[in-house]
C-alpha cells in the first residue's frame, strides 16, 4: 500500500483559495461559512465560484482553475481512475453530508397508475416507447440510487430504460417539457417539481442507501502538499459550518442565508421542504425532514475507509468499472479519501483553542509553524 505523504509545514504568505460549488441545498456549509465569517475566523480567504454542472467542476479541478470544490462523492475516485480520459491525483479530505437526494417521476406516470417501482416496471413492459430518466453523473450517488430503485421493480437500467446525464438545474425544465420521465437529483429540484405540480417522489436517499456519502470537498494532492495551512483552515471552517447546518434550530437561518445569497433560483418553500420539513412527496404524504440532509451527525464529515469502500463497491456494482477491477478501485479509493488530512486539521484547530502550557525550555516559536 502506498505511503501517504505528510503535509509540509511552511511559512509562505497565504493565498486566496478558489472553491467551486453547484447551487444545491447541500452546498449550504460553504455559503454558511462565508456568511458567518468562518473562513476568516480560521485564517483563510476563500473565493466561492458557482459552477453549472459536475463535468465543469471536474474540468476546472483538472486544469487548475479551481483549488477545491463541493463535489459528488464519486468524483475523486473517478478522476484517480481516469474514467473520463484524464487521470489526476485527486483527494477527498472532507465530507459535506450524507443523504440529500430523491427520485422524482412525472405526473404522467402517476396518472397511468404508477405508485412504486414495481408498477413502473409493469407500465414500461406494456408500452412501446423507451422511458428516459435523468441523473447528474454516472459516478454520482444519484445514478446508484436510481438504478437500485429501478432494479427493485424488476427494471433493468441498462436495457429497459435510458439514463441521460443533465445538470441539476435542468431537471425540472426537462421534466416539464416531457423530455424525461423522471430523475434522481439533490434538493431543491425535487421539491420544485412537486411544488409546481409536475412531479411526485416515490423514494429518498435514506430509503435506498441509509447514511451514504453524498458531497465531498474535492481537491488534489498538489494543493494539500503545497498549501497545507489553507487546507487545514478550509476543513476547519467547513467542519464548524456543517455543525451549524446540522442543528435543526439553525435551519431557518440556513434557508434565509441560502436565499439571500441569490445562488439558488428556487422558492423559499422548496428550500424549506428538505431542510426544515415537512417534505412533501406529492403523493398525499408528508415526511419528516430531519434525516433528509445529515451535515454533521453520524460522523458524516470524516472521509473514512468505510465511505470510500462504499463508493468503490458501487462503481463495480453498477458497471462504472468491471467487477474484476474492484480490488484496484478499493486501493485507489483508500488513497484518495484522506482521513489523515481531515484529522490533522481538526486536531490543529482543537490545539489552537486549548493550548497546553509547556516549560520555557520546550516552548516553540509560533512563527515556525505558520
Amino acid at each position: 500500500m502506498a505511503v501517504k505523504p505528510a503535509l509540509k509545514l511552511r511559512s509562505a504568505p497565504l493565498r486566496r483559495v478558489r472553491v467551486g460549488f453547484i447551487a444545491l441545498a447541500d452546498c449550504a456549509p460553504l455559503l454558511i461559512a462565508e456568511s458567518l465569517g468562518l473562513f476568516a475566523k480560521h485564517g483563510v480567504e476563500v473565493e466561492l465560484m458557482r459552477e453549472v454542472g459536475w463535468a465543469t467542476v471536474r474540468e476546472k479541478i483538472l486544469y487548475g482553475q479551481l483549488d477545491a470544490a463541493h463535489a459528488i462523492a464519486g468524483l475523486a475516485l473517478s478522476m484517480r481512475l481516469g474514467l473520463d480520459g484524464h487521470t489526476a491525483n485527486t483527494i477527498a479530505p472532507f465530507v459535506f453530508n450524507l443523504h440529500g437526494n430523491a427520485i422524482t417521476l412525472s405526473r404522467d406516470v402517476w396518472q397511468r397508475g404508477v405508485r412504486d417501482a414495481t408498477m413502473l416496471g409493469k407500465l414500461i413492459r406494456s408500452t412501446n416507447r423507451l422511458f428516459t430518466f435523468g441523473i447528474v453523473s454516472r459516478v454520482s450517488a444519484h445514478n446508484f440510487l436510481l438504478r437500485r430503485w429501478l432494479k427493485s421493480g424488476g427494471i433493468d437500467p441498462d436495457k429497459d430504460v435510458r439514463l441521460v446525464v443533465l445538470p441539476p438545474t435542468q431537471m425540472v425544465g426537462s421534466l416539464m417539457a416531457g423530455l424525461i420521465d423522471g430523475y434522481c437529483v439533490g434538493e431543491p429540484w425535487n421539491s420544485v417539481a412537486i411544488e409546481q405540480g409536475i412531479g411526485w417522489c416515490p423514494a429518498i436517499s435514506e430509503d435506498l442507501a441509509p447514511n451514504h456519502p453524498e458531497k465531498i470537498l474535492l481537491t488534489t494532492e498538489e494543493f494539500a502538499q503545497d498549501r497545507p495551512v489553507e487546507m487545514r483552515a478550509l476543513i476547519s471552517a467547513l467542519y464548524e459550518a456543517c455543525k451549524f447546518c446540522d442543528e435543526m434550530a439553525n435551519r431557518a437561518q440556513v434557508v434565509s442565508l441560502l436565499m439571500d445569497g441569490g445562488h439558488l433560483q428556487a422558492a423559499r418553500a422548496a428550500l424549506r421542504a428538505s431542510l426544515i420539513g415537512p417534505f412533501d412527496t406529492g403523493m398525499g404524504l408528508k415526511r419528516d425532514a430531519e434525516g433528509f440532509h445529515i451535515f454533521h451527525r453520524n460522523d458524516s464529515n470524516t472521509p473514512s475507509a468505510q465511505k470510500s469502500q462504499w463508493i468503490a463497491t458501487e462503481f463495480a456494482e453498477h458497471g462504472i468499472i468491471p467487477k474484476w477491477k474492484l480490488t484496484e478501485a478499493l486501493q485507489m479509493a483508500s488513497e484518495c479519501w484522506r482521513e489523515d488530512i481531515f484529522r490533522q486539521a481538526i486536531e490543529t484547530t482543537r490545539t489552537k483553542r486549548n493550548p497546553q502550557k509547556t516549560p520555557a525550555k520546550l516552548r516553540l516559536h509560533p512563527i515556525l509553524f505558520q
